[in-house]
């Protein structure tokens, strides 16, 4: 029996879409960047909007350094839909171990703050920690990102 459930995941010419839950993924490993683009659109409470969500200075810089690869994954999905060009495949073909990075670094982040607050639990550091949980599971079992990354290739042009 065939089976034709993954046809929805190609567009008009044929190509493999990005799957929603890779914004997702990226939107959540690059969520210091997005709180920076927010505040820049913010003239007079820039320093009130980041402390909202970062009440250290340190933390905020810290995930801007590591969200800098999703940041970068971004561009090349961007570039992917494109098509062009073409001396960024190889780079694009391993994004799973940009995102791979991202996630360890996020980790770890997550752990420096769960050991300053000697563990106590908090409702945001246990969203995080499902949200790393989800973000794992997602970039190592989605059948559908593996088809998308191997979808750029030379002969597709």
């Amino acid at each position: 029996m065939l089976d034709f459930s993954h046809i929805r995941w190609l567009d008009d010419k044929g190509r493999v879409k990005p799957p929603l839950s890779l914004y997702i993924v990226l939107a959540f490993l690059a969520r210091s960047w997005c709180i920076f683009a927010m505040s820049l659109t913010q003239t007079g409470q820039r320093d009130a909007l980041v402390k909202l969500f970062y009440p250290e200075k340190t933390d905020f810089i810290s995930g801007l350094i590591a969200g800098s690869i999703a940041v970068v994954v971004f561009f090349l999905i961007t570039f992917e839909r494109r098509g062009k060009p073409t001396f960024l495949i190889p780079l694009f073909q391993r994004i799973k171990w940009g995102l791979f990075v991202t996630l360890i670094a996020e980790a770890f982040l997550i752990y420096g703050k769960l050991s300053y607050l000697k563990f106590q639990f908090s409702w945001q550091n246990g969203l995080e920690v499902l949200g790393l949980f989800w973000c794992g599971l997602f970039i190592f079992k989605s059948q559908h990102l593996e088809y998308y990354v191997k979808n750029w290739t030379l002969d597709r042009e």
